[in-house]
């Protein structure tokens, strides 16, 4: 099965987020979202970075941060799915040592 690529242009991405060419290119500042292409005129995102937008987003909404607060709670919440995706291995490899 094929993965169909969405890419969407600086002015897509800001009408599908409602986000200001400013804001993105902050959060592209602080290292939120990483656009494809080399000017901020080529810029262009993925659906992965519509998606990543839109948590941060919410983020913001209900806890009330700002944008370097939501850096960091999404690096937080990048190693917490990480450890934890890490710990379901271990239990599993440890299952098999542990089971009749």
């Amino acid at each position: 099965m094929s993965h169909v690529r969405i890419t969407f242009t600086v002015t897509e991405f800001c009408l599908h987020t409602g986000l200001t060419r400013a804001e993105l290119t902050e959060i592209i500042g602080l290292g939120v979202l990483e656009p494809q292409g080399e000017a901020s005129e080529q810029w262009q995102f993925d659906d992965g970075s519509l998606a990543l937008c839109l948590r941060a987003q919410r983020l913001r909404r209900e806890l009330e941060l700002d944008w370097p607060g939501i850096a960091v709670a999404l690096t937080l919440l990048d190693e917490i799915e990480r450890l934890n995706s890490e710990n379901r291995q271990l239990n599993q490899r440890l299952l098999r040592f542990t089971s009749p």
